[in-house]
């Protein structure tokens, strides 16, 4: 068996114990006071179980919990490999329970993504059991606000990411399978707002320019841009208008979610969005919003590192793959600066933001021991 794979099965207790404490340290998004909670006990475990004097920074945040890095202290001139991970979660406190049942282990969070940013640390933690010194600078920053846009923590991740060569996305795989995410789509997110005339719908309907009417018009010209072919979907998932049944709606607006693969069509979209002209010149129409998160797209610098990746996996015994993914995450910002990025790199398992939410636990220590291997992979040949 793998050198690393064997040692962290011999850990599996404490690995779970750790990954038990995360679970129950509850971080909904919203909630800067248990997210910071969370934050605080990430870093216990960080240092229990990693040697090595690491330099630390917090980013404190006023409405969302701090965000943190971690870099390993180290003179000599290494690749450097960033860690990005994310700890806040979907889900209010206790919506689900934390489930253990027979190898898979439910909670809030364990799949997206706990699991996956704890196996970022037991993954260097297995590779200094065996060696003396790391052929890379490990670098790990750890955000409280990626299930909620990313708003604080986006200029921190570029920042961070810029300084290093390659960037390793703690997320789940494509869940119910073992796959990598080396493409993901690029999320728009706008809203549209109407403005109209109101009138009495009895007795001066003539009079009045209806918001809701003209939105209509235009959510139905807006679906039109969804392309399956090219992978483009549009979305209206939430429409707001009008006072009463017997007025003539004066204001109303729409909120608009589009998914593309590639820059081009995203461009495409925001120049129809941002261009958009009412079918009654009488109402008015604002638009605005912007693309939350550039697509992620397979570029040489992303699938050389997926071939490092296949050579871990060789290395553990898995067999690596690719896929991908509907979602954006925080690696949509790090692929876009051109910094090789791979995505997915978390425990198997399934129930994102669902009410079965759990990981496969008895594949804890061949994930985690295909990340010791994708670091030495990459610090031995990123070195030549």
């Amino acid at each position: 068996m793998n050198t690393y794979r064997s040692y962290l099965s011999s850990q599996n207790s404490e690995v779970k114990e750790d990954l038990l404490r995360l679970i129950r340290a509850q971080s909904p998004s919203h909630n800067k006071l248990l997210v910071d909670q969370c934050g605080d006990l990430l870093k216990e475990i960080f240092h229990n179980r990693l040697n090595g004097k690491w330099n630390y920074k917090t980013f404190e945040q006023q409405e969302t919990g701090n965000h943190f890095s971690f870099e390993l202290e180290d003179g000599n001139n290494k690749p450097r490999i960033l860690f990005l991970s994310h700890f806040d979660t979907v889900w209010d406190v206790d919506a689900i329970p934390l489930v253990e049942k027979e190898n898979d282990i439910y909670g809030p969070g364990v799949f997206d993504m706990k699991a996956g940013l704890l196996s970022s640390i037991w993954a260097v933690r297995a590779l200094q059991s065996e060696l003396d010194e790391l052929p890379f600078t490990p670098v790990y920053l750890f955000t409280a606000d990626e299930e909620i846009g990313s708003k604080t923590s986006r200029t921190i991740i570029e920042q961070v990411a810029e300084t290093c060569d390659a960037v390793l996305v703690m997320e789940p795989p494509v869940f119910g399978s073992n796959a990598l995410k080396t493409e993901r789509k690029g999320v728009g997110r706008y809203t549209l707002k109407v403005q109209g005339i109101s009138a009495h719908a009895g007795n001066h309907h003539e009079d009045g320019v209806s918001a809701i009417l003209e939105l209509s018009r235009q959510i139905i010209e807006l679906e039109k841009l969804t392309d399956y072919e090219k992978e483009t979907t549009l979305n209206v998932g939430v429409i707001k208008g009008g006072t009463s049944s017997n007025v003539i709606s004066a204001v109303a607006e729409a909120e608009i979610d589009f998914r593309v693969t590639s820059y081009e069509e995203a461009e495409k979209i925001i120049h129809t969005l941002e261009n958009l002209k009412p079918f009654n010149n009488a109402a008015v129409l604002s638009i605005s919003g912007e693309l939350n998160r550039p697509p992620l797209e397979k570029t040489e610098a992303n699938a050389l590192l997926y071939q490092h990746a296949v050579a871990a996996g060789e290395r553990v015994g898995i067999s690596i793959e690719e896929a991908k993914a509907g979602g954006g995450s925080d690696g949509n910002f790090t692929s876009a600066l051109g910094i090789p990025t791979l995505d997915g790199l978390g425990i198997p398992g399934d129930g994102p933001h669902a009410i079965h939410e759990h990981i496969h636990f008895d594949h804890f220590s061949e994930r985690c021991a295909l990340i010791s291997e994708i670091c030495l992979e990459v610090g031995t040949k990123e070195a030549k």
